[in-house]
C-alpha cells in the first residue's frame, strides 16, 4: 500500500522549512502557482503530491541497471535464423538480466548432510566460473539456486548435468536430468541426436546457397 503523501513528503518540507528561514533570498509571489504561495503547514495531500512531483521532475533518473527490475525495458531479443528450432537459446536471451530461480535435486542416496556439501561444492564451481548464484535447502536433498543474471542459469545446468550426484534440474518449468541417470543419458543421447541433424541441415543449407 503507497504511503500517504504527508508521509513521503517528511524529508522534503524539513528542507523547506530550514530554506523558508534561513534564506534571506525570497521567490516572487507572481512567480509562485497558487498552491505554492500557501503556509507549508497548511497543504493539502493533493498539495504535498504537487511537490513531490516537482521534487522527482528535478532529480537525475537512475541507470537502468540500478532500477527496480519490475521498471527495467524488457531485453531486446533480435531474431536470428540459426537460432530456429533452438528455442532454449531464446529463452536465455529473453531472460538477460532477470532474476530467475533453478530448483535443484541430488539424488536419493544422498544424506541430508551430504545434499548439503555437494550443492555448496556446486556453488562454489559456478562462482569460479564467474555464474552468480545464490544457494537456498527448501528440502532435504533439494535446493534453489537463485540467478540475478537469468540468462547464466542455462550454463549452470550444462554444469550440473555432469556431476554424478544430481538427480535432476528444473529451469522455466522444464525439468533436465543428470547424465549419471538412466533418463539422463537417454536425453543426453537424443540432444546429441539433434545437434548433429541441425549440423547437416546448416551444411545443406550453406551448400545451397553457394
Amino acid at each position: 500500500m503507497a504511503r500517504p503523501a504527508v508521509l513521503r513528503a517528511l524529508p522534503l518540507l524539513f528542507l523547506l522549512f530550514l530554506v523558508s528561514f534561513s534564506s534571506p533570498k525570497k521567490f516572487e509571489e507572481e512567480d509562485k502557482p497558487a498552491w505554492a504561495k500557501k503556509d507549508i503547514r497548511d497543504y493539502s495531500d493533493a498539495d504535498l503530491e504537487r511537490l513531490l512531483e516537482q521534487w522527482d521532475e528535478d532529480e537525475e533518473p537512475l541507470p537502468e541497471d540500478e532500477l527496480p527490475e519490475h521498471l527495467r525495458p524488457q531485453p531486446q531479443v533480435h531474431f536470428d535464423p540459426s537460432n530456429i528450432g533452438d528455442p532454449e537459446n531464446l529463452l536465455k536471451m529473453s531472460k538477460k538480466g532477470r532474476t530467475l530461480m533453478m530448483f535443484v535435486q541430488v539424488k536419493d542416496d544422498l544424506s541430508p548432510s551430504e545434499a548439503e556439501e555437494v550443492t555448496k561444492l556446486w556453488q562454489s564451481s559456478l562462482f569460479n566460473s564467474h555464474i552468480q548464484a545464490e544457494r537456498y535447502m527448501v528440502d532435504e536433498r533439494r535446493a534453489i539456486f537463485m540467478f540475478k543474471d537469468g540468462s547464466q542459469a542455462w550454463e549452470a545446468k550444462d554444469f550440473l548435468l555432469e556431476q554424478k550426484d544430481l538427480r535432476e534440474c528444473s529451469v522455466e518449468n522444464k525439468v533436465y536430468h543428470g547424465y549419471y541417470t538412466p533418463e539422463g543419458k537417454k536425453e543426453k543421447e537424443e540432444a546429441y541426436a539433434r545437434k548433429l541433424e541441425a549440423q547437416k541441415v546448416n551444411k545443406k543449407k550453406r551448400k545451397t546457397e553457394l
